[in-house]
């Protein structure tokens, strides 16, 4: 990268470098640019298959052959709310499935293989709070990170519960269909992956695939719970691309499963790591119940 960076300087001759976590951005008399190293060639690949299905919200490549960078346009992004961020993020998303959208035959060996990674999860999960729990619970002392999660361990095996019998409900309802949709995912979701200028564009599509469309929303929750309303979120992204039961459920059983709770940083921390991973539970819980109620509803 630091080849390419001088090079860069040769050609575009900037008078302004700005470093922005993992990119640099070169500001010259030509325009301004980010310059991020090249991971693989996912991102060329995904603009080229984007753009024969109209889709274009991305920053475009600047210079296209380098070997160990990608040079894109610098989008000016404009103040933006983080609730209304996310409403336009999701949008975007949302219009990104629908036209990426298609079904693929699979054969029952993909409802297997999801089926037992899951439960081999679970089983793994539930087991590491099981030891966890016969670890402090006999502590005669406890520290307030431990008491806090003793207090309420309850929900994190409810929740694993939970997970494990929608899963086997989700297995037997679905393992004879042998057609599977698919879409053109991001597969990095989080608020700063998406920029609004002239209008909405998604950043870093290293990870980019075709997938479930679920495995967005999945993401998109795992990184940004704690920050902002996502049964709107969700609800505004069904409105847009419906999902089927079987989507949905498998959406509500990987959610469900407790991030895994350590207790190996000074006390602090750890009471409020756990604080985080219980908020997690928390509201996992709620989406999940007002989202069931909601569709109960119709």
């Amino acid at each position: 990268m630091n080849n390419s960076l001088e090079e860069l300087k040769t050609t575009l001759k900037p008078y302004r470098y700005t470093k922005k976590k993992n990119v640099t951005i070169i500001d010259s008399t030509s325009g301004s640019f980010v310059i991020k190293e090249k991971i693989n060639d996912k991102v060329k690949k995904a603009y080229n298959y984007l753009l024969s299905r109209n889709f274009d919200y991305f920053p475009k490549l600047a210079e296209e052959n380098r070997e160990d960078v990608n040079v894109f346009e610098y989008i000016e992004e404009l103040p933006e709310p983080s609730d209304q961020k996310a409403q336009d993020l999701i949008d975007l998303v949302s219009l990104l499935h629908n036209k990426t959208t298609y079904y693929k035959e699979i054969t029952q060996d993909k409802y297997n293989e999801i089926y037992e990674n899951l439960k081999n999860n679970i089983l793994y999960t539930k087991n590491y709070y099981d030891n966890l729990y016969n670890l402090k619970i006999n502590e005669i002392y406890p520290s307030p990170s431990t008491y806090l999660l003793l207090r309420n361990i309850y929900k994190i095996f409810a929740a694993l519960d939970y997970a494990s019998d929608l899963l086997d409900n989700w297995y037997e309802s679905t393992k004879d269909d042998l057609k599977e949709r698919v879409a053109f995912i991001h597969n990095n979701l989080e608020l700063d992956h998406f920029l609004k200028s002239d209008k909405g564009y998604l950043i870093s599509w290293e990870k980019s695939k075709i997938d479930s469309p679920i495995l967005d929303l999945i993401t998109f929750y795992q990184h940004e719970y704690l920050n902002l309303d996502f049964e709107t979120i969700i609800k505004r992204y069904l409105k847009n691309y419906p999902l089927k039961e079987n989507e949905l459920n498998l959406f509500y059983i990987v959610i469900s499963i407790p991030p895994l709770i350590t207790l190996d940083k000074e006390e602090y921390l750890n009471t409020k790591d756990i604080r985080i991973r219980l908020d997690y539970i928390f509201k996992t819980e709620t989406l999940i119940k007002n989202l069931t109620t909601t569709s109960g509803d119709k």
